[in-house]
């Protein structure tokens, strides 16, 4: 994972007072002292928490250390980790249902855009398992769920070879996922005129997308072809970018 370069706190280091905080986080228990003011400014979680209280320590044990270590790193220095695999995306999705429990705005923005940007950058799109693991332990509205299932939604539509059938089990097993995937087809405000119609069907029995004068036959065939070899080239790569992740993976750690 590539480390990046790590951003001046600035405007934190006032901050930076001589009152700590212990977090003690998993089981055994690795503890991390945290300056007070920059844990509680910058995560309103710890900041309603010690508002009412004088204990200078905090109990995380069902929480997993890697990912915290990497929210104390943002803490101090406003880095996140820049993920060069797809693996080391886990790292971020981890760290962003982390931020989602402390509330902490900034860091949420910045790991959504992370994750977003190596979809984007790599011309991929999210597996099945890491897709799952995310609903598992997000709620509805989440916007990490909305970005993931609308890029799903994205790459399922433009395969062009159906469903591939690991998705296809999930989504009968996992309604809110299906319905979900719906949702945000609905949401890309589709033009009558670029949708299959069923209901009107050629003398072929081909499905009409839309009815043209002969004037624009030749600017029709020419978008299909550049749009059929769009497809293909999306098609070849080494790895589905639909597919699931090796086995005995899921979320790229072993169980």
């Amino acid at each position: 994972m590539g480390e990046g370069k790590e951003k001046p706190l600035n405007k934190y280091i006032w901050l930076l007072t001589a009152s700590l905080i212990t977090i003690q986080v998993g089981r055994p228990a690795v503890s991390w002292s945290i300056h007070e003011k920059l844990l509680c400014a910058r995560a309103q979680f710890f900041a309603k928490t010690f508002s009412s209280s004088s204990d200078k320590t905090y109990n995380l044990p069902d929480e997993d250390p890697e990912p915290f270590q990497a929210f104390v790193g943002w803490l101090y220095s406003a880095h996140t980790p820049t993920p060069v695999e797809e693996k080391d995306l886990d790292i971020l999705y981890d760290l962003y249902l982390l931020d989602t429990k402390f509330r902490a705005r900034e860091l949420q923005a910045q790991t959504m855009a992370s994750v977003k940007k190596f979809y984007a950058d790599s011309d991929t799109y999210p597996g099945l398992r890491r897709v799952q693991y995310v609903y598992a332990n997000t709620e509805e509205g989440s916007a990490m769920r909305a970005m993931l299932v609308s890029a799903v939604a994205r790459g399922l539509v433009l395969r062009g070879d159906g469903i591939p059938q690991h998705w296809d089990k999930a989504l009968q097993k996992n309604g809110s996922l299906a319905v979900d995937l719906v949702r945000a087809v609905q949401g890309w405000s589709l033009s009558p005129d670029t949708v299959p119609d069923a209901r009107a069907e050629g003398e072929d029995g081909s499905v009409s997308v839309k009815d043209e004068d002969e004037d624009d036959e030749d600017e029709d065939e020419e978008m299909t072809e550049d749009g059929e070899h769009e497809l293909k080239a999306e098609d070849v790569k080494k790895e589905d970018p639909m597919g699931e992740l090796p086995n005995g993976l899921v979320n790229g750690i072993k169980h």
